[in-house]
């Protein structure tokens, strides 16, 4: 007898019933995925970047930050454009191997940073590296209001009220409420971190002395001494630091982006990296006219010092430029460095955790960001505070943090079984290492020389 329909011994199960409802963030990454597959099938190459886009100009123009920007005016003020011009590109070449990192692991395993360690490692490297992320994106944040404040007081602002309207600036973006919309918005303003550019070219920068000084890495004033070390540490915290990984991780599965879209997502922060190049040198031939009339910067107090001092060499119109970049890049990295913390407390606690979230719906993850800002801005206010000493210490603090941040990636990028085909190979592994290398060697060199500060008998 043939066996009907009718005749299964039992019915199919209804998959329908067991699967989650659809969410308000689902819905708002699909219609984002859609245009990405439209583009890629009618084969719109710009469009298909455009829309990619975002995660690497943010992480890197975000890096540009306050502490940033300063480490690169006293770096130009203190030793000209010798050294560092070449030092600044090496630092941003080793920014883009980290990221480039970040990025596969995003779109590989569609999770972010501090979720992949507590699955992989467990719950105490997990809680070591939410410590590691934590300490430095707070002691950061600080900065950024620093910043804001400084480029305030330039314009006669009053500190309190400078502060008061970067956190209202800061908090009034989340209420977008919308991924796509936030890094949109974010990218507009970060645009105006290459304000240092023009504020450069009034300080009339010789296109000799910087291409002698990028071929041969040469002078270097007063030779090898603690403050050279401090200022080359600042500026390798100055472009790598832990929260950019956990940043653009986060930010590469909140924008949804697949293995198919890994490389533009390459593009995307190679592209941020070579801007935030251009704005970091540009600051420090902006700021070198003061190391070329003997200015010294030792006692500024923060960056409105550095655009005041230069009003005399740039003119009015470059001291400003000078100090609304100093405000852009305060600001930038504040909405950013504080969402990198939501998104990893949010990822380490199983909690929701997007900018497509409704109020509701992402209570841990907003009030993370909320809290964060209120207390870096509250903490700023505080008298006497050394600030300009702070904002430097922070660059060299970042970079002492990263090596243990670094060694996290490489092992997850190494992990065949969650990366496969998209692991390390032997070249990225070779430079990823030789990074976590230079890193601990100029960390273990610093340390020495705190110690025995007659080492170098200087």
């Amino acid at each position: 007898m043939s066996q009907g329909i009718s005749e299964f011994p039992m019915p199919l199960p209804d998959r329908a019933a067991d699967m989650p409802p659809v969410s308000r963030e689902d819905v708002l990454r699909a219609r984002d995925r859609r245009s990405v597959l439209d583009a890629r099938a009618r084969k719109r190459a710009f469009r298909l970047l455009w829309l990619l886009a975002g995660p690497g100009v943010l992480v890197m123009l975000g890096e540009n930050d306050g502490p940033s920007m300063v480490s690169y005016a006293t770096t130009g003020a203190t030793y000209g454009i010798g050294f560092f011009v070449p030092f600044i590109l090496l630092t941003f070449v080793m920014a883009f191997v980290v990221q480039e990192m970040t990025v596969r692991l995003g779109a590989v395993t569609h999770r972010g940073h501090a979720e992949l360690i507590f699955q992989r490692f467990g719950p105490f490297w997990g809680y070591f590296a939410m410590a590691d992320l934590v300490v430095g994106n707070l002691l950061t944040l600080i900065t950024e209001f620093i910043a804001i404040q400084a480029g305030g007081l330039y314009f006669g602002v009053p500190a309190w009220l400078s502060v008061a309207i970067g956190a209202a600036l800061i908090l009034a973006s989340l209420a977008l409420r919308r991924y796509a919309t936030w890094e949109r918005a974010l990218m507009a303003l970060a645009v105006f971190n290459l304000l240092f550019i023009p504020a450069a070219l009034f300080a009339h920068p010789s296109g000799a002395a910087l291409a002698q000084a990028a071929l041969t890495w040469r002078p270097i004033p007063g030779g090898v001494t603690v403050a050279f070390v401090t200022l080359c540490m600042a500026n390798i915290g100055a472009t790598v630091t832990p929260w950019m990984i956990f940043f653009q991780q986060s930010a590469v599965v909140d924008k949804g982006l697949t293995t198919a879209d890994i490389g533009e997502g390459r593009v995307d922060t190679a592209f941020g990296a070579i801007l935030a190049a251009i704005a970091a040198i540009a600051t420090v031939a902006a700021a070198a006219p003061l190391f070329a009339h003997h200015v010294d910067v030792s006692s500024f107090a923060s960056g409105a010092d550095f655009a005041t001092a230069l009003r005399p060499y740039l003119g009015t119109t470059g001291a400003t430029l000078f100090a609304l970049g100093i405000i852009e890049a305060g600001l930038v990295a504040a909405m950013t460095i504080s969402t990198s913390s939501a998104y990893a407390l949010g990822e380490t606690t199983h909690a929701r955790h997007s900018l497509n979230l409704d109020f509701s719906q992402g209570k841990l993850f907003y009030g993370t960001v909320i809290v964060s800002t209120i207390v870096a801005a509250l903490v700023v206010l505080i008298p006497g505070a050394p600030l300009l000493a702070l904002t430097l210490t922070v660059n060299v603090i970042a970079t002492l943090l990263m090596a243990p941040a670094l060694l996290f990636l490489l092992l997850l990028v190494n992990d065949r079984e969650i990366m496969g085909a998209h692991a390390n190979t032997w070249r990225a592994n070779l430079a990823g290492g030789s990074i976590v290398g230079l890193i601990v060697v100029i960390g273990i060199f610093y340390g020495l020389l705190t110690v025995f500060p007659g080492l170098l008998g200087k």
